[in-house]
């Protein structure tokens, strides 16, 4: 009987040597993500994660709430030059050329063993891969990527005698329909506007949308040049401003970023410009129903592309840059890509994702979800240079200036260029 004990505690010693040393094996992770604590994304989130770690069981990623987008980038740098860096982070698309420069994000290209990795990241959407590529390599891997879209309410079509099933086509149209659409009570004052667009946050985003449809562009592709005196851009500008200082069809002054499509959600506005990740929250939230199309032209279609992308860190452990590889590819396999834009409105980044039949099944349910990749065809790379948040800051002071009536387009345009050129030359030839 004692032997039999012995051989037992012996065996349940041994058992537990075996899931102590597997333990101390599992490859631990810091994974930044660019929200708040809580809410719906972060527990989309987290339920991937937890099925990644679920097949992946000697890797345990720690989800790390890193705040705005600017915070993100700003705890990465700063971790970073600490020596503790996160091994993966979500930061905007057009923060590359400042990852890079600060030497702080490791090629994707190194990470690629197989023909399998290698067929991976050539399935993404081309569109999607301007902003993350640079002198010959691959930084980023697209995740949390958008464009803008155009929304109107069918109601409120209707009850201005618009067909509720066609939105404006170009600029003229948007100034016709927003006119109609604009409504004011017996005192004068507008209880609903005909349009709005967001100047907080990223207007530059939107402006870079008016300025392709006026066949313009705010930089060159190399990060290193602006053109935001140009003409094309001022003439973008200006008739953004006009929307509210001459037709008076859309809020004057800055409208913020989240209260553009409570405002639409709430009635106050008619028609809106906003991202494709806020699809899914108006399809849900709206009492009437909606319109979704790409976005209007004027001497074209245009829009540019948005949202974040997937960095792994040059400066992490290799078993940790490894397991952030790994977590790479699950978050932005072929599934998953499709299960992501379903449940966010975020655009599916693989041309494969929206082949899967959750999908089609999903498209077939809800028409408009598939309108961000109508617009694949006029998509420009998001507006990206070096010191960006700099550059970002001296063009979206300027869009808000002419808004609030304080500058002209041009003379506000010409001195964000002015700031820009000297911000810049650093990084030319």
């Amino acid at each position: 009987m004692r032997k039999v004990l012995k051989g037992m505690a012996s065996l349940l010693g041994a058992t537990f040597l075996t899931i102590s040393a597997a333990s101390s094996a599992q490859v631990e992770l810091d994974f930044y993500y660019p929200v708040a604590v809580g809410g719906p994304i972060t527990k989309i989130v987290e339920d991937m994660i937890g099925r990644f770690e679920q097949a992946n069981p000697d890797i345990k990623v720690n989800a790390v709430y890193s705040g705005t987008n600017p915070e993100t980038l700003s705890k990465v740098l700063t971790a970073s030059r600490a020596g503790k860096p996160p091994a993966m982070a979500v930061m905007t698309a057009l923060d590359m050329y400042t990852l890079v420069d600060e030497d702080v994000i490791a090629p994707i290209d190194d990470f690629l063993k197989t023909e399998e990795d290698k067929a991976w990241l050539a399935g993404f959407e081309p569109a999607f891969m301007w902003n993350s590529q640079h002198d010959g390599k691959t930084w980023a891997v697209p995740f949390q990527r958008s464009t803008t879209l155009f929304y109107w309410n069918k109601d409120a079509f209707k009850a201005a005698g618009l067909d509720p099933e066609v939105g404006p086509q170009n600029w003229q149209e948007i100034i016709d329909f927003a006119t109609k659409l604009t409504v004011k009570d017996a005192s004068g004052n507008v209880t609903q506007w005909g349009v709005q667009a967001p100047s907080t946050l990223v207007p530059y985003w939107i402006l870079q949308g008016y300025a392709a449809q006026n066949g313009a562009r705010l930089g060159d592709e190399t990060g290193t040049k602006t053109y935001f005196d140009k003409p094309e851009v001022v003439e973008a500008l200006q008739f953004w401003a006009d929307l509210g200082q001459k037709y008076k069809v859309m809020k004057p002054g800055v409208i913020e970023w989240a209260t553009n499509p409570k405002d639409f959600l709430e009635g106050r506005a008619a028609m809106i410009t906003t991202t494709s990740g806020n699809l899914t929250n108006i399809k849900n939230t709206a009492k009437f129903p909606i319109g979704v199309q790409i976005m209007p032209g004027h001497k074209q279609r245009g829009a540019p592309t948005g949202g974040s992308n997937m960095y792994i860190m040059k400066d992490a452990p290799a078993e940790q840059q490894e397991a952030a590889f790994k977590l790479a590819k699950f978050l932005a396999s072929t599934e998953l890509a499709s299960e992501w834009s379903i449940k966010t409105g975020y655009v599916a980044t693989r041309a494969d994702a929206w082949e899967t039949d959750a999908m089609k099944a999903y498209l077939k349910e809800f028409p408009l979800a598939g309108v961000s990749r109508e617009q694949f065809p006029y998509l420009i790379p998001e507006f990206s240079t070096h010191d960006s948040q700099r550059v970002q800051r001296a063009i979206d002071d300027a869009i808000q200036a002419v808004l609030v009536g304080s500058k002209s387009a041009e003379e506000a345009l010409k001195a964000a260029q002015q700031e820009a050129e000297r911000i810049l030359k650093p990084y030319q030839d």
